[in-house]
């Protein structure tokens, strides 16, 4: 499997959450010989988790794996990964992660390149969109999503 393919499936991933209400962000791990491991999406609001991001249920969908699986093993995912995901790439051992892109949210990224990940942004069009398209609609669920206080908008506020 080639980069083109895993973050399709990523991609793909992203779109099935955005159909199910919840957030728009897929992920696809795959091993250092171009084996899928696991693919998944934000889960949180279709969950009601805390923590079911899209690289965490990547991992997740993954099952019990040996360290070994890990190492040399490309995280594609649709958005760059908050402080969370970018833990669990770096707990496991993960060599590279390939984001859609950075603008609607900027995660771990120099933490990760600091501890010797690869990092690749694509500064793909269609997770902008996706994105966009999400936190316009559901502003309250993001704000939740990336651990901000939601900001209330009002006409008497000065």
């Amino acid at each position: 499997m080639d980069d083109q393919q895993g973050f399709a499936i990523a991609v793909d991933e992203a779109k099935i959450g955005y159909a199910e209400g919840g957030v728009p962000i897929g992920a696809a791990l795959v091993s250092r010989d171009g084996k899928l491991l696991g693919r998944g999406h934000n889960m949180r609001v279709q969950n009601g988790s805390a923590i079911h991001h899209g690289e965490t249920a990547a991992l997740e969908n993954s099952g019990r794996l040996p360290a070994s699986a890990y190492k040399g093993a490309t995280m594609f995912t649709t958005l760059s990964p908050c402080d969370m995901c970018t833990g669990a790439c770096i707990l496991y051992g993960i060599s590279r992660v390939v984001i859609g892109e950075n603008k609607s949210f900027l995660g771990g990224e120099a933490y990760l390149k600091q501890r010797g990940v690869e990092v690749v942004v694509l500064d793909n069009k269609e997770c902008q969109g996706l994105m966009e398209s999400f936190i316009k609609e559901k502003p309250e669920v993001w704000n939740e999503d990336i651990g901000e206080e939601a900001r209330v908008y009002s006409k008497e506020a000065k």
